[in-house]
């Protein structure tokens, strides 16, 4: 196997200098964590001289400045399981507190959203694939860049796809509104399986989108 992608596999991620990786430890629903996984995080980073603690947009916290015969080790000491911070998969999923901290918030993402990771995370499709979960329609974890955003409203939930930021950025198109958890999550797994089965390799699903036709899209998955 090539050695990168053996560190990749790893959860390891080669940094800007060419000789150092960051490692991205899984914290399902990234915001809210017990202090001792914060201890545990930094006491692995100052322990292997890591040049740096990353907050990332994908509410990950990255260890970066690893050296490469300390990889391994520093994951032992963690005793957490790598977050898929990169290739042609399901990332960590974005939430926001919701109803369990938000006073803002309608529906309940925090609950939905773990779900959604424990169920997805890490799943290998033609691209890399984001998801976001909002509590209302503030839409604090963006999910209209997102290939799944799911928004909670006074009625349920908001499902849309095809989203993306990046260098050619796009909205995503608004599938179903006001269903309740357990149809969001049925939704979700007919998204998935259509987008494996129709989707070019590293094609984000909003470009699927575009090439089929998004209202044939839209048609087929309603």
């Amino acid at each position: 196997m090539d050695v990168k992608r053996d560190l990749l596999d790893k959860g390891a991620i080669l940094q800007r200098d060419k000789e150092t990786y960051a490692i991205v430890p899984h914290i399902p629903g990234g915001i809210i964590l017990e202090p001792g996984m914060l201890r545990k995080i930094a006491d692995v980073a100052e322990k292997y001289n890591a040049k740096a603690l990353k907050l990332t947009t994908a509410q990950r916290i990255a260890i970066v400045g690893i050296k490469e015969e300390d990889i391994e080790k520093a994951w032992q000491d963690l005793g957490m399981d790598t977050g898929a911070a990169a290739g042609l998969c399901v990332r960590s999923v974005k939430i926001c507190p919701a109803t369990h901290f938000c006073k803002r918030a309608q529906q309940d993402a925090v609950s939905l959203g773990l779900e959604i990771d424990k169920r997805y995370h890490g799943l290998a499709l033609p691209s890399k694939f984001k998801i976001a979960v909002s509590g209302c329609m503030n839409s604090c974890t963006e999910p209209a860049v997102k290939d799944l955003g799911i928004v909670g409203t006074p009625r349920g939930y908001n499902v849309m796809i095809g989203g993306n930021a990046g260098v050619m950025p796009r909205i995503a198109d608004v599938l179903v509104k006001d269903i309740t958890s357990a149809e969001v999550l049925v939704v979700i797994d007919k998204i998935i399986k259509y987008y494996k089965e129709h989707a070019r390799s590293h094609e984000r699903l909003g470009r699927m989108m575009e090439r089929l036709g998004v209202d044939k899209v839209i048609k087929d998955l309603g």
